[in-house]
């Protein structure tokens, strides 16, 4: 299953992404896809960034819980 997203680049930026993707023989799509996924195991792997992520959620939580009762 896929979702189908909007993605508003600056020229330059996606004439490089054109370019990068065209000599790797893909698609910007498919550069996009592999760009995110790098990204998204690169903050999972800072313990900066899964701290913050931890103490948002509990908050999130606690005031849903409020919210519910």
């Amino acid at each position: 299953m896929t979702k189908q997203t909007t993605v508003r680049l600056p020229e330059d930026l996606a004439e490089q992404a054109e370019t990068v993707a065209r000599v790797q023989g893909t698609s910007v799509n498919s550069l996009i896809i592999e760009s995110l996924k790098a990204e998204i195991a690169r903050v999972r792997a800072d313990e900066d960034f899964t701290s913050r992520a931890t103490r948002l959620l509990t908050r999130d939580r606690e005031l849903l819980d409020r919210l519910a009762q």
